[in-house]
């Protein structure tokens, strides 16, 4: 099925008759699915599959459900996880403990989404905190070490895969300098690149076949001091696909956030134009979802190539016992 370079959000629970029309003449590539679009299973359910019913094949269905703060399904439907410091913390007292904790905490979230019909999780995040940074990351993060970081990432994104639902690596090439939350303002870092590829990207490098990432919106004025990483060909191409080797499918972070400027229209050709294979529109604002639309072409040639290798990696699940799992992983992190 042709699908557009973009994913989409929606403004509510259902899917209203405009948004209907708009999903089967724009085809966006995914939908993502934010806590005003969520009520209870059943209906969770229900809209993931009308969405894919109007599109017309089976397309992705996104969240980020990270656990602590950033979790989109919540109690009392569905169960708490703690923030991703936690498995940094058991890491740190016993190493294998750590992965595993982080690996089991994918595998029950893959299980939790798939139930409900969402494939795709935007985790984990490889990000590397240093003093001073705004708390937008904080205990989101799994250290401040890059290979205590990649390593849990690592195990996180294998629990996911385990149980069908695609990792997203975010947020390439790092945020975890960021002195503003990029949601409000563009955040600007002056760090020298040495010291960048030593720590921020360093994190990212052991992730680098990760069947999907998501951009940050981070100027890095040592490499591109006039746009951030969303829509620096420098960035994308010298750091993300050069130095960090990311080969998987690149999705900018969402473009109706306030750290970019310019139109939605503009914002989206920019980040297309820097090498983001698809756009992220989070907001469920139809008219942006248009904006967005008409900016972005159908997938094609090595995108296309990538989105097709990505979606491949869904649904492969591991024979897995949750409530066994569940027990075990709550020990854990108790």
């Amino acid at each position: 099925m042709a699908a557009s370079a973009f994913i989409t959000g929606l403004a509510g629970q259902t899917i209203t008759a405009n948004e209907r029309a708009f999903l089967r003449e724009a085809a966006p590539w995914g939908l993502i699915v934010f806590k005003r679009n969520i009520s209870t299973p059943e209906q969770l359910s229900a809209l993931t599959r009308d969405f894919r019913d109007t599109v017309g094949w089976e397309a992705p269905v996104l969240v980020d459900q990270e656990g602590g703060r950033v979790a989109r399904l919540a109690p009392p439907h569905w169960p708490v996880y703690p923030p991703g410091a936690c498995y940094g913390a058991i890491y740190d007292r016993d190493p294998t403990s750590g992965l595993a904790a982080a690996r089991l905490a994918g595998h029950l979230i893959a299980a939790d989404l798939m139930a409900v019909g969402i494939d795709t999780d935007c985790l984990p995040i490889a990000d590397v905190p240093v003093d001073g940074h705004d708390p937008i990351i904080g205990d989101r993060a799994y250290g401040t070490e890059p290979g205590k970081v990649a390593a849990i990432a690592g195990a996180v994104a294998q629990g996911l895969l385990a149980g069908g639902v695609l990792p997203v690596l975010k947020h390439l090439p790092g945020h975890g300098r960021a002195t503003a939350d990029s949601h409000l303002k563009l955040p600007v870092v002056a760090t020298d690149r040495a010291t960048l590829e030593k720590t921020d990207f360093a994190a990212f490098r052991p992730l680098a076949a990760l069947p999907l990432g998501m951009t940050a919106h981070v100027v890095f004025s040592a490499i591109d001091a006039g746009s951030p990483a969303t829509t620096s060909v420098t960035i994308v191409r010298e750091v993300i696909r050069g130095f960090i080797g990311f080969t998987g499918l690149l999705m900018s972070d969402d473009v109706s956030m306030g750290a970019l400027s310019g139109t939605i229209a503009e914002r989206s050709h920019a980040a297309l134009a820097a090498g983001c294979d698809v756009v992220l529109h989070c907001n469920g604002d139809l008219a942006e979802m248009r904006q967005v639309a008409g900016a972005a072409p159908e997938l094609k040639g090595a995108a296309a190539q990538r989105a097709e290798a990505a979606l491949a990696a869904r649904h492969a699940r591991a024979e897995f016992d949750v409530a066994a799992a569940r027990r075990i992983f709550n020990e854990m992190v108790a």
